[in-house]
């Protein structure tokens, strides 16, 4: 997922297997230079970054912020260990683009144009959400997020500090009522609670993201028409995140998130 602010470099939120086709749209030649925000390191959310073609180019750059690990080793001390031989057969050194790994820092920080905040949410291990602002525009992504496990409806307040007021809030929506009674523990939420994330948020825009691999197209759709009706009663305006969706954000320089 790809925020493109105008006149700005990209920003990559997460590194997973769309970072491939994202790198393969990428015109060929033209060097690269963007940040990426990892939330954590589970493969889905990083399994891409090998696959990026811009960073086969001399004099490409990515810039990679992510959480410290939960066993104290460094973003780049984790990323080394699983980019490398066996598992792929160069590390991350030997990329000819220039790669640079850093935590984030507690404090808000600036990507180019856009001002970022980093706060850790619920899930399992160490896990970052993600509140940019641009031009008095604010994306929250809050990919994985564990919803309370004591039925409860609370929201951490660190999710709510992220999502607070936003114009779009990317925000994991995986299971049913029904799947998350038998799948509790796997550190996702339902539909439902993501709708509640963001209304008790303020924000105006929602889009549901990591679906459950195991909903057809035509399940989403269903799922997709109770969210809808779910998010009007709070004033949100409802959709799901599909590969290849592009997302107009009004702002006279904030152009889209892909």
């Amino acid at each position: 997922m790809v925020l493109e602010p105008v006149g700005s470099e990209p920003i990559i939120l997460d590194l997973g297997t769309g970072l491939r086709p994202f790198g393969c749209s990428w015109p060929s030649g033209e060097t690269f230079r963007g940040t990426a925000l990892v939330s954590h390191l589970h493969w889905d959310h990083i399994q891409g970054l090998p696959f990026f073609a811009p960073m086969i180019a001399s004099g490409s750059r990515l810039d990679v912020f992510g959480p410290t690990q939960d066993d104290g080793r460094t973003l780049s001390e984790a990323i080394d260990d699983f980019m490398r031989p066996p598992y792929f057969p160069i590390t991350l050194g030997q990329l000819p683009a220039e790669i640079t790994v850093q935590q984030c820092p507690s404090e808000p920080f600036r990507v180019g144009t856009a001002r970022v905040i980093a706060r850790e949410v619920p899930h399992i291990g160490a896990t970052l959400g993600f509140r940019v602002e641009a031009d008095g525009v604010v994306v929250a992504y809050i990919p994985d997020h564990q919803q309370p496990l004591d039925g409860s409806d609370t929201v951490a307040p660190a999710v709510l500090e992220l999502c607070r007021d936003a114009d779009v809030v990317i925000h994991d929506a995986q299971f049913t009522d029904a799947e998350f009674a038998q799948r509790s523990t796997w550190g996702h939420c339902t539909i439902g609670y993501a709708v509640h994330v963001a209304t008790q948020s303020g924000a105006r825009r929602l889009a549901l993201f990591h679906h459950d691999p195991g909903h057809s197209d035509d399940q989403m759709d269903l799922l997709l028409a109770d969210a809808v009706r779910a998010g009007r009663k709070g004033g949100i305006e409802v959709f799901a995140a599909a590969e290849g969706l592009r997302v107009d954000v009004p702002s006279a320089r904030y152009a889209r998130v892909s």
